[in-house]
């Protein structure tokens, strides 16, 4: 393991940038003291807000540039004005470069993408990066991808976010061969789309090394944590993420209704209080928030645009662990033989098709 972790932070990104950003740095660092981190943003902006931050001022570098991805930029947009000089840019370049292990970022999802695509490459046999994000479920946590690296994806894509979610789910959970589920309208073979059905064979009929293959999995699976990892493209995947994070504030708010529209019920909360903590604990979106870029060689961490300073420490806490237990080599290794296994299998599908 090594001694310290160094992140890289755009610490510009996101809906509220430094204001946000920094204090969940600060957060971070009382959890893990041993982090260092490089700030990348408009000095100007950063410092007032560490002069409030000591114990964060003093374990940082500040990386002056004052351009900064826009939210609501396209990709190439992004690209065009922000390589070489943007905090999201020189967040990723200073993990190519060695200057640091990972990078988290609030910023425009697009832009991290294909920045990161075009800096970082691509790891051999893997053709895009996908965002693959810890589910709270009722059995611990499932890993969850693609939730909204890239949109749509044939049945080569859909196998490839298999193999990532399993090589994932067997460092993280410590499983020798986690269940893989592929999402679907239904669980019955001939439903859904063609290539989620073509998809599902492949992995059915396929000697992967790694993971085992459950088969279609629905919506309501997931929570149930019926698999180690659900496996969807990025436009399917994003619309789950964000229902479940709607859904867990919306009950949270009913709770707290409830619990304050009578006297017998405020009693009744302050008997159950700690149940009712455990409960919000499990439901707090923030605690979840940030997804990790898989497929790239480095370590991108993505956090939530709107999050607020807790959910930015929990995206610093996803990239800390990442490196701390080294995890993106552990992934690699697993998922060379698993990327092998659906070379083959495509390889073999394609050959009878031919012939």
């Amino acid at each position: 393991m090594p001694d310290k972790v160094r992140i890289a932070l755009d610490a510009m990104g996101g809906d509220h940038g430094a204001a946000i950003t920094l204090p969940g740095a600060d957060i971070a660092l009382t959890r893990h003291p041993e982090i260092e981190y490089l700030l990348i943003g408009d000095g100007a902006l950063l410092e007032p807000v560490l002069a409030g931050l000591p114990r964060l001022k003093a374990r940082s570098k500040v990386v002056h540039t004052d351009v900064a991805i826009r939210m609501d930029d396209k990709p190439s947009q992004a690209l065009r004005y922000g390589r070489w000089k943007s905090s999201m840019w020189l967040a990723i370049d200073a993990v190519k470069n060695g200057e640091a292990d990972v990078v988290v970022s609030a910023g425009n999802t697009g832009a991290l993408m294909a920045m990161a695509r075009f800096n970082l490459r691509m790891i051999e046999g893997i053709e895009r990066p996908a965002i693959a994000a810890l589910w709270p479920t009722l059995k611990g946590e499932s890993v969850v991808l693609d939730v909204g690296a890239t949109i749509g994806g044939d049945e080569a894509h859909l196998m490839n976010l298999a193999a990532m979610g399993g090589a994932m789910a067997r460092v993280l959970f410590d499983i020798e061969r986690p269940t893989v589920g592929l999402l679907n309208i239904g669980v019955e073979e001939v439903k859904g789309l063609e290539q989620v059905r073509e998809a599902g064979r492949m992995l059915r009929e396929g000697n992967f090394p790694h993971f085992d293959y459950y088969g279609f999995v629905e919506g309501d699976d997931i929570g149930k944590g019926v698999v180690d990892v659900v496996v969807t493209e990025g436009f399917a995947g994003n619309i789950a993420l964000k229902t479940a994070e709607g859904t867990a504030q919306q009950l949270a708010q009913y709770l707290r209704a409830a619990m304050n529209r009578t006297w017998a019920s405020r009693l009744g909360y302050l008997l159950a209080r700690q149940a009712f903590r455990t409960l919000r604990d499990k439901m707090d979106p923030r605690k979840s928030n940030g997804g990790v870029f898989l497929g790239l060689n480095g370590i991108v961490i993505k956090s939530h645009g709107g999050a607020d300073a807790e959910g930015t420490a929990s995206a610093i806490d996803m990239g800390y662990d990442m490196v701390r237990y080294e995890l993106l080599a552990k992934i690699g290794q697993s998922l060379a033989g698993d990327l092998k296994a659906g070379a083959t299998m495509a390889a073999r599908l394609a050959g009878g098709a031919a012939s």
